[in-house]
């Protein structure tokens, strides 16, 4: 299970534990339960402090293990491989349940631990999302801190009646007491603020107490980040309020293009971005998204954000860098069925149709990326592609159309998602040339059809352009004295992510500038 080297890495995480760690498997005859025994038991040699055993729990799900401490039955369990993307969840497990401590501030910490009542999580996940694991650990943490929470992580794969009974169409998907909870990326502070009502307000009061800062970045992003860390650089009072932590690199999975890392993982950059900004005397906010925008009155004066749970953080400068977000079809059907068959991630979600047919909406890199990742692990894919070629890299579009089990069709208008009422069932499309009606059977529609710039809530504020695109000249500087945006928001052409990273640099400078000569 364990190669040598990642044998080697572990056994070093293991020397951190300062109390002991019980594995606890409930098993049967199956493969999987074979491979799960094998990997605890050599997890088990490399540590003196953890230790394997085994019992027959009806009440549990087989194959499944709980990671506890010795004469304690409190901590996470995994149903099924936590390989994969969960392999980093699992040893987070061990470590928090062996006493290292979280990163997580220490307020939210103490916040789970003091939560009052049941909490009965599960979290399915598959082993190729790079989503999951947020989820996952934020939830096993949960379990390791408070008795009154408990934690099962399971693979979608590996329990496919569930994931049928439940009608999950995408993960993660959260239930809490067997109820539908959440569905997608979800951090620690966000699920607490779900289960603890007072949360947001309590956030909101000590947010609004805030002194006013010098350089307020709204956006945690590869610009967001950028800005912050030349900001401080500076001296100067810095706040960086984000929604989550590396936005929507988050979404992407591998990254061959970023100059002197030659390749690395969506999850990873930002991780090594966090790690930055924390070096840094920068006041990060998280989980908080902007909801209003105040300019200043006069020049000079204080900008004011007012974010969507009711706080109003104010600033000398601001750089917005709130990126882009999935573009929809914008179709019947779409709304209804997401999460149920609509989805927009091939990577986290395309375990879930194994064995079955799908669509992909778009026949750009990120559709024909899609088509071929699918194409490994479902039944058939349908690439739909609403102008007369496709737009991807040469070396993509030469490579799907090798595959076998991939049909092209271009000049598709993608009109109508189709369903019973629970699920996905096809997807109508106009034949751009024939003007005919098209319907093709599929259980799973994937779309890839571009970005739209998160700047919604700045209507009337600053000036943007038809896409929705915030207008900057060559210093990144808006129509607003002292605001400033960089990134995928504004005009900037070429969405990537060197680019955004070097236009918040670009965008903090500009802001330092201003304030000294304001």
């Amino acid at each position: 299970m364990l190669d040598n080297n990642m044998k080697t890495q572990l056994q070093a995480y293991l020397e951190k534990l300062t109390k002991p760690v019980e594995l606890i498997a409930t098993l049967d005859d199956s493969k999987a339960s074979a491979e799960i025994r094998e990997l605890l038991l050599q997890i088990a040699d490399l540590s003196p402090k953890v230790s394997y055993s085994e019992q027959n729990d009806r009440q549990v799900r087989k194959p499944s293990f709980l990671i506890t401490n010795p004469g304690s039955e409190q901590g996470p369990r995994f149903a099924g491989s936590p390989l994969g993307h969960e392999f980093t969840s699992l040893v987070l497990a061990l470590l928090q349940s062996g006493g290292h401590p979280a990163k997580e501030a220490q307020e939210l910490l103490a916040q789970v631990s003091a939560l009052q009542g049941a909490f009965h999580f599960e979290t399915y996940y598959s082993l190729s999302c790079h989503n999951c694991p947020d989820v996952v650990q934020a939830l096993n943490l949960m379990a390791i801190l408070n008795p009154g929470v408990k934690h099962t992580a399971i693979d979608g794969a590996l329990f496919q009646n569930e994931i049928n009974e439940r009608n999950i169409m995408g993960v993660p998907a959260v239930f809490l007491n067997g109820k539908a909870f959440a569905q997608g990326r979800l951090t620690l502070a966000e699920i607490v603020s779900k289960i603890d009502v007072n949360a947001d307000k309590r956030a909101a009061e000590e947010l609004s107490a805030r002194d006013a800062y010098d350089v307020l970045v709204i956006g945690s992003g590869p610009a967001g980040a950028s800005a912050a860390i030349y900001s401080a650089r500076k001296g100067i009072r810095t706040g960086l309020m984000g929604e989550r932590f590396g936005g929507q690199i988050l979404d992407t999975v591998d990254i061959e293009n970023y100059i002197s890392v030659p390749r690395t993982e969506g999850a990873k950059l930002a991780g090594a971005l966090k790690a930055h900004v924390d070096d840094y005397a920068i006041d990060v906010i998280d989980t908080q998204s902007a909801a209003k925008l105040t300019p200043a009155i006069t020049e000079g004066g204080l900008h004011q954000i007012e974010t969507a749970s009711g706080a109003v953080l104010k600033a000398r400068s601001l750089i917005i860098a709130t990126g882009a977000r999935w573009r929809n079809m914008n179709v019947p059907g779409e709304e209804e069925y997401r999460t149920r068959g609509v989805t927009y991630c091939p990577h986290c979600d395309g375990p879930l149709f194994k064995g079955k047919r799908v669509a992909v909406i778009g026949g750009g890199n990120s559709g024909v990326e899609a088509a071929i990742d699918l194409a490994g692990i479902v039944e058939h894919v349908t690439l739909l592609e609403f102008a007369a070629e496709m737009k991807a890299d040469q070396v993509l579009q030469n490579k799907v159309r090798q595959l076998s089990n991939v049909d092209i069709i271009l000049n598709a208008q993608t009109t109508e998602v189709k369903g019973d009422g629970s699920r996905v069932t096809g997807v109508d499309y106009l034949d751009r040339v024939s003007g005919a009606t098209q319907h093709i059977a599929v259980a799973g529609i994937f779309v890839q059809i571009g970005l739209l710039p998160n700047t919604n809530w700045l209507e009337g504020a600053i000036e943007r352009n038809r896409m929705g695109e915030i207008i900057i000249d060559a210093k990144c500087e808006t129509s607003v004295k002292g605001i400033f945006a960089a990134g995928d928001c504004t005009t900037v052409p070429y969405k990537q992510i060197i680019i955004a990273s070097g236009e918040g640099a670009k965008a903090s400078l500009s802001a330092f500038d201003y304030l000294i000569r304001s």
